[in-house]
C-alpha cells in the first residue's frame, strides 16, 4: 500500500526495485488491493512480477470502492461488484489466477454469505485459488467459513494492537484459518523512526490517526523507547524486535510488513534470524503490556466501518 498511497509521494521506480529485491531475498508472499492507489499498486505489482509469477503467492482484495475525485470510499460486497473487481484485478496484475482473494471489508448492506458465494464461484472458475477476509468479526468468519473454506484472515496486529488475541485469532485457530497481521510495525511507529508529526510528509495519512496525535504521541513514544532499550540489549534494531515478536506468535501467523525502500526491506527480512527465548518474550510482554497504547487505531468514521459481526 505504502508504495502507492498514504505514506508520502509514490515512487514507482523505487517500488519496483524494492519488490525485485524482495523476490531476490526469497520473499514469496505479496499483498496488494485494488483500492491501493486506487488501482496503481496492482499495476505496480503486475509489472514487478512479470516473468517471475511462479515465485510469488499473490494476494489482492476487493470490497472498498474509491469515491469520485478522491472522495470518501464506500463498501461494496455485492456479487456483481466482487466479480467485476476480480476481473479488473486480473487485468491489472497481468495474471490468470489470484492465489488469495480477500474481501477487504465486510459490506453491511450485503450478507457475507452472498459475498463469499460470489468469491467461491471465482474459485470454481479457476480465477482465484483461495479466499480470505480482512478485519472481520469472529461471527462473520464463522458464517463465511460455512459457505466456503476461508484460508486466511488479515487484520492489524502488533505489539501496539493486541485486539486479535481475544477476538479473531482464537476463532481462526479453531477453524484452521491462517492469520495475516498487517502493520506489524505499528504503521512504522514501532521502528522508532517516527518522533514527531512534523517529521512526516504533509500528505501522510498517519497525521490523522489518533495514536499519532498530541498527547497520545508522547505516551506512545515512551513505549517505543522501552522497546528500543530491549533491542539494544538483544543486538538488533527496534523494528526487528517488534517483527520477531509477531513471528513468535506461531507458524499460522504470517506478518506482512510494508516498506517502500530496499534498505528497510532488508532490515525486516533479517528479523527471521532473530532468536527470542521465553525469557525474552516475557520481558517484552512486561515492557509493552497489552492495552498500554494511547489512542484508537483509526478515527471515529473508520472505526464505525469495522465489522461488528
Amino acid at each position: 500500500m505504502g508504495m502507492s498511497q498514504s505514506y508520502g509521494a509514490p515512487n514507482a521506480v523505487e517500488g519496483l526495485s524494492t519488490i525485485h529485491r524482495a523476490l531476490d531475498l526469497g520473499v514469496n508472499f505479496l499483498d496488494t488491493a485494488d483500492i491501493y492507489g486506487p488501482f496503481a499498486n496492482e499495476e505496480l505489482v503486475g509489472r514487478a512480477i512479470e516473468g517471475r509469477r511462479d515465485e510469488v503467492v499473490l494476494a489482492t482484495k476487493c470490497g472498498i470502492v474509491p469515491g469520485g475525485s478522491g472522495g470518501t470510499t464506500s463498501l461494496d460486497g455485492s456479487p456483481e461488484h466482487v466479480r467485476a473487481a476480480c476481473e479488473a484485478s486480473l487485468r491489472r496484475l497481468k495474471v490468470s489466477t489470484i492465489d488469495l482473494y480477500y474481501l477487504h471489508r465486510v459490506d453491511p448492506k450485503t450478507p457475507i454469505e452472498e459475498s463469499v458465494r460470489a468469491m467461491a464461484e471465482l474459485v470454481h472458475e479457476g480465477k482465484v485459488r483461495y479466499l480470505g477476509l480482512s478485519e472481520v468479526h469472529p461471527n462473520s468468519l464463522r458464517r463465511a467459513h460455512k459457505i466456503h473454506p476461508i484460508t486466511a484472515v488479515q487484520s492489524e496486529y502488533s505489539l501496539w494492537t493486541r485486539d486479535p488475541e481475544t477476538g479473531i485469532l482464537p476463532t481462526c485457530r479453531e477453524l484452521g484459518v491462517g492469520f495475516v497481521p498487517f502493520s506489524p510495525l505499528g504503521r512504522g511507529f514501532l521502528s522508532g523512526t517516527v518522533r514527531t508529526l512534523e517529521g512526516l510528509p504533509s500528505d501522510d495519512f498517519r497525521r490523522g490517526l489518533p495514536r499519532f496525535q498530541e498527547g497520545n504521541l508522547d505516551r506512545n513514544l515512551a513505549l517505543v523507547e522501552r522497546l528500543a532499550a530491549l533491542a539494544r540489549e538483544k543486538g538488533c534494531t527496534t523494528a526487528q524486535l517488534a517483527l520477531g515478536w509477531v513471528l513468535s506468535r506461531g507458524p499460522d501467523v504470517v506478518p506482512i510488513p510494508g516498506t517502500k525502500r530496499p534498505r528497510y526491506l532488508e532490515e525486516n527480512v533479517a528479523s527471521i534470524d532473530l532468536e527470542l527465548t521465553r525469557s525474552d518474550l516475557e520481558l517484552i510482554e512486561r515492557t509493552l503490556p497489552a492495552g498500554d497504547v494511547a489512542g484508537e487505531r483509526y478515527g471515529p468514521a473508520a472505526m464505525a466501518r469495522m465489522d461488528r459481526g
